[in-house]
């Protein structure tokens, strides 16, 4: 098998770099929720700081390895704050390309954070291509999540944490967007604990990745319909395909209704304010309860930036 891109000593390293804010995230057995299922449940929370999101580990490990002093990004709206937030602190220009349809909430917390905001396109794929191709034009930087080998560092540094307080983990259920998240944490259980289940979850209404991984090629689509806008991916990275093969044991896809009873379930049992993109994996056990009865399952809560209205409406 061909050594994988992501070298464990590589998220080791990030881990001793990414600024401590986003690191040493709440993990723990919910037995509220393990009760409920028929399982026992372990949450990471990775919403508990100044983003709200997974994503800072990555983007602080990237920026600050980062020669460059003005970068270029897409984002849906919590990669943009990560980078954002990690460029501020290094004091690096940023421009952020996100959708005429992007969060309200993620464009002001990227403007507030110091970042120039391009609305462009009409979701996040369009605007990634229009940002790249103006990267390209400018001689700037492009930084793409997901493909950026710090992304995966930075995101991987998520399993060092849970390995070191969880040695038995039947399965852990991954979010997949871009694939940094699944991709790094996935490298580190197959390297530190193989007998765990990696499972990539998406939702049914965006299922670009998950159906190219099962297909083993390239699949996208003209548009995407889920509520779930941090992994709302329709077109594939290549490259985060190829990261997921020998990493990645099953893929599951699941449905927008699930999407929020596993929100309202988190914010009733564990009081956490959770993005639809971040209740993907108690989702995923909801619809698929006899497959985990008795099992010790890990899911990330990847995400919590959700607004006022979406408060209202979901939770």
């Amino acid at each position: 098998m061909t050594p994988h891109r992501l070298d464990i000593s590589t998220i080791e390293n990030a881990s001793q770099i990414i600024d401590p804010v986003f690191q040493n995230s709440p993990q723990f057995l919910n037995e509220p929720l393990s009760d409920l299922l028929g399982c026992k449940l372990l949450l990471k929370v990775e919403t508990i700081n100044p983003i709200r999101c997974f994503k800072g580990r990555g983007a602080d490990f990237l920026v600050s390895q980062a020669k460059e002093n003005r970068l270029v990004c897409a984002s849906a709206g919590n990669f943009g704050q990560a980078m954002a937030y990690a460029c501020r602190k290094a004091n690096k220009k940023l421009i952020v390309y996100a959708s005429h349809k992007a969060n309200p909430l993620k464009i002001e917390r990227m403007q507030n954070l110091g970042a120039e905001v391009i609305l462009s396109g009409e979701d996040f794929d369009e605007a990634k291509s229009i940002a790249k191709k103006v990267a390209q034009e400018k001689d700037l930087r492009f930084v793409e999540d997901g493909l950026d080998i710090e992304t995966l560092a930075g995101a991987g540094s998520i399993g060092l944490e849970l390995i070191k307080q969880f040695l038995n983990i039947d399965a852990i259920l991954i979010p997949l967007g871009n694939g940094a998240l699944l991709n790094g944490v996935a490298r580190v259980f197959k390297e530190k604990s193989s007998n765990t289940k990696v499972i990539a979850i998406q939702a049914a209404g965006a299922p670009a990745m998950v159906e190219s991984w099962k297909e083993n090629k390239l699949i996208s689509y003209s548009h995407i319909n889920t509520i779930a806008d941090g992994i709302g991916v329709r077109i594939p990275i290549a490259q985060a395909l190829e990261d997921m093969k020998g990493l990645v044991d099953d893929g599951m896809l699941v449905n927008e209704a699930s999407i929020v009873e596993a929100m309202k379930l988190l914010h009733t049992h564990a009081g956490i304010v959770v993005e639809p993109s971040g209740a993907v994996g108690l989702a995923a056990i909801l619809e698929n309860k006899k497959d985990f009865k008795n099992k010790t399952v890990g899911t990330i809560i990847c995400g919590g930036n959700l607004t006022e209205e979406q408060i209202k409406m979901w939770l």
